[in-house]
């Protein structure tokens, strides 16, 4: 009986669906780490004198290390399981907010955000790499769900987090939050195992895939990786700045804590405008994920990276209306989310899957790449006006959604045909050497 109990759990654990949900909740805990970040700058700010700008450099530095330490840790899942990376980050994630709580120097504040990256890439990097390892047959849904996690985690939990900032201060509600968060992927971690894909897949029509894998150092070497991160880079930069800037941009509009009502809902503006944006930044993931397994990765690019410029235009013309500026918000953060389901997908299709955790995590890079530009917006608007940033960033969005498609598109598909065409080449010398 003990033997049959016993291999009832492990085929369970084996389940690559469940294995799959296992990623997600791990994603959803470690969304605060980004997502909620806005709600603390303010306080932050208040009860310490610091600026906005020495505030978000701790953001800066938090994807910085979240996203340029990610090769790393995929290639330590790739060698060690993805168990022991995942408990790491959550002894990370856990002693990142505690030493938020009791930060009172901006050396300690980026301390924390150093810490806070390093967990939240073991959580990100590991759970990304494994979708695309346990589901090459569909990647862009599988990525897309597991990102969502990530993307609409924060959604359950920022109103408890701004009503704990309110009742008992930010210190506290850190503290809170870092312990619970840290202690649930803790315990999630132990349920990981190495991924077993199906042995036979059904290939999707329209996306092309290669059937050499490549690692990281070859990846890097070749054109079509450059112009994936670069497009990465352009769209990211939007999202992370309005992720980041989402609380100070409705506060310099005059209406941060100005009650609304949305479906019946009546929150502040602020509060109100993140839930929203948090679950459709959840929900564009796994919903663009499965549009670019149908319709093909750059289709889908095109259409939602020109939606996410126009949505940044018109959060430039009409934001400093209260609902305007939830309906824009909501649309950056619809058309912007989904970059982390696509992007891996692609990354996969184009260099192979075997190695798709240490790959994934080395253009996921390019999120580090873009929230360089953070402090730099803050810097565009200390005028006051946050147009110049909006512009600028739709531009690169528009432009960005045209390059997958004229670019992108003819040279994946010419690098994936010439790499089969010398595997088959090889395989033919092979054959006739044996």
């Amino acid at each position: 009986m003990a033997f049959a109990n016993s291999a009832v759990v492990g085929s369970k654990l084996g389940s690559r669906w469940f294995q799959l949900i296992v990623g997600i909740v791990c994603m959803a805990l470690v969304a605060n780490l980004q997502y909620a970040w806005t709600l603390f700058v303010v306080p932050m700010e208040t009860k310490n004198h610091w600026s906005g700008a020495q505030i978000q450099t701790a953001f800066a530095i938090f994807v910085l290390v979240e996203t340029w330490l990610v090769p790393l840790e995929g290639w330590l899942v790739d060698r060690f399981g993805p168990r022991p990376v995942v408990m790491g980050g959550a002894v990370c994630v856990a002693l990142s907010w505690i030493i938020d709580s009791l930060a009172s120097s901006l050396p300690e504040l980026y301390a924390a955000a150093v810490i806070a990256g390093l967990g939240a890439g073991c959580v990100y990097g590991t759970c990304v790499g494994n979708s695309l390892k346990w589901f090459p047959d569909k990647r862009g849904l599988a990525a897309g769900l597991t990102a969502a996690g990530f993307g609409a985690g924060a959604a359950l939990t920022v109103i408890p987090i701004a009503n704990m900032i309110q009742s008992s201060g930010y210190q506290h509600t850190f503290l809170f939050f870092g312990l619970f968060q840290g202690i649930a992927i803790l315990v999630l971690a132990l349920s990981l195992i190495r991924p077993k894909p199906p042995v036979a897949v059904t290939s999707i029509k329209r996306v092309i895939s290669s059937k050499v894998d490549y690692t990281s150092p070859q990846m890097v070497r070749t054109p079509v990786f450059w112009v994936l991160y670069l497009m990465f880079v352009f769209v990211a930069a939007g999202g992370i700045i309005a992720t980041a800037q989402l609380g100070p941009i409705a506060k310099g509009y005059g209406f941060a804590k100005l009650p609304i009502s949305v479906a019946g809902f009546t929150l502040p503006l602020l509060t109100m405008a993140l839930s929203i944006d948090n679950l459709l930044n959840g929900l564009t993931r796994p919903l663009c994920g499965l549009l670019s397994d149908r319709i093909g990765r750059e289709n889908t690019m095109l259409l939602v990276f020109v939606g996410e410029g126009l949505a940044l235009l018109g959060m430039r013309s009409f934001g400093h209306d209260p609902y305007a500026f939830v309906f824009f918000a909501a649309l950056i953060f619809l058309f912007w989310g989904e970059i982390f389901s696509i992007f891996p997908a692609t990354c996969a299709d184009t260099f192979g899957g075997k190695y798709a955790a240490a790959n994934a995590g080395t253009l996921y890079t390019a999120k580090g790449t873009a929230s360089l530009l953070v402090p730099f917006a803050s810097v565009l608007s200390s005028g006051g006006s946050w147009d110049l940033v909006f512009t600028c960033s739709a531009f690169v969005a528009i432009f960005a959604g045209i390059t997958a498609k004229i670019v992108l598109a003819p040279m994946r598909a010419r690098w994936i045909a010439n790499t089969e065409s010398a595997d088959e080449m090889t395989n033919r010398s092979f054959q006739e050497a044996g």
